[in-house]
């Protein structure tokens, strides 16, 4: 076989977006609410995809489970960027952004996958062996699907037809099964602990937690989500409605609370978890490290009123990335605190998020992903 016979990875990565658009949308009828949302403001809006402009995020259970998954996302294109230390908020788990790098791979698709790896060593010492035996017991990708993935990297690429097959494979990684991995005594003590560890130990695989699409005016996202009735949260996260949107502001409906099934010595027990959502979200400027500082120096005093509110003055002052031909570099990323606020209020957690002493350790997790995360401000420093 030779290369020009391969489906671009580009394609590949769409491919797979549709496919878990199409599944999400099986499994969560709302996220069809939010997708008629989304397309009725998009519509009136110039530069906005309605088609496959979303992301979707997942939480991991073992180092091991972090460099597989990697190794899928590199035939889809998708390439870990950033470090997101989740521990500032609480929560037991650290982030990277699985996105295209190259302003082709975002013409073509832009989905991105925000993805965490649970931080074991933040769990009780009996508990953290129990879930470590019970997260070593399951596997998450297919005899066929790991079969494909090892042609792939030996080859250098998949045909259209194997392409095909191995987008349906790692398609099934992230489906909801509702039998679960641990027995219900299990479940009950990871819940004790912390929501997010039972979500992320006691099921058969990674099941996403949720499909967002992007927004071109998320303010009324938000009012068309209440008239349709759904639950939404009562804040938007991320920077307060401006002239010129910067960074990344997101918002959500309230999970899902599904029956799963516990096995018993005698069968099988119904119970019920919360974890799956809808989301929304809505980008802006890429913000230069200068222009992330005094962001973030904002956010901290809750008052944005020293942050300059035009593209002239966001220029003139080196706040945030412009092209060649003077237009502001969209944000492809996300933000560690609206991360978190969104987890916390679908995990029934109170919906604030206060910042605590971080505890991350980015160089494990690069350990575990089998690479150097990639370093966003250089990414966008040399788009321009």
């Amino acid at each position: 076989m030779t290369q020009h016979t391969f489906r671009h990875s580009d394609h590949l990565r769409a491919d797979f977006s549709q496919a878990l658009s199409d599944m999400y949308r099986r499994e969560v009828p709302a996220y069809g609410t939010l997708i008629d949302i989304v397309g009725r403001i998009n519509a009136s809006h110039e530069g906005i995809r309605s088609d496959g402009e979303r992301h979707g995020a997942i939480r991991l259970g073992t180092a091991d489970e972090l460099s597989l998954i990697a190794r899928v996302f590199a035939v889809l294109g998708l390439y870990p960027v950033g470090y997101y230390d989740l521990s500032v908020a609480g929560l037991p788990v650290h982030s990277t952004a699985f996105r295209p790098i190259t302003k082709t791979g975002f013409q073509i698709s832009p989905f991105r996958m925000f993805t965490s790896l649970l931080r074991l060593d933040m769990l009780p010492v009996d508990l953290r062996k129990r879930a470590e035996a019970d997260l070593a017991a399951r596997s998450i990708f297919s005899v066929e699907g790991q079969a494909l993935l090892e042609q792939a990297e030996r080859d250098g690429g998949l045909d259209a037809e194997d392409g095909a097959k191995f987008v349906q494979e790692v398609t099934k990684i992230f489906a909801w099964r509702k039998h679960a991995h641990v027995d219900l005594v299990t479940y009950n003590a990871l819940m004790a602990e912390h929501p997010l560890i039972a979500d992320i130990v006691s099921f058969q695989g990674p099941h996403m937690n949720h499909l967002t699409p992007r927004v071109a005016d998320i303010d009324a996202a938000q009012a068309m989500m209440a008239a349709e009735g759904l639950e939404i949260k009562d804040t938007i996260e991320g920077p307060p409605r401006r002239h010129v949107p910067i960074l990344l502001r997101q918002t959500a409906f309230k999970a899902l609370t599904e029956a799963v099934e516990f096995k018993t010595e005698t069968g099988w027990e119904t119970a019920h978890h919360t974890a799956r959502f809808g989301e929304i979200e809505q980008r802006g400027a890429a913000l230069t490290p200068k222009g992330r500082g005094l962001y973030d120096a904002c956010l901290q005093r809750k008052d944005f009123s020293d942050f300059p509110d035009t593209e002239a003055e966001l220029k003139t002052q080196a706040l945030a990335y412009f092209d060649a031909a003077g237009k502001a570099l969209t944000y492809e990323d996300f933000l560690p605190v609206s991360a978190a606020g969104i987890f916390k209020s679908n995990l029934r957690e109170t919906e604030s998020v206060e910042t605590i002493a971080p505890t991350g350790n980015q160089a494990v997790f690069e350990a575990a992903l089998g690479r150097p995360v990639l370093d966003m401000f250089d990414l966008y420093a040399n788009a321009v």
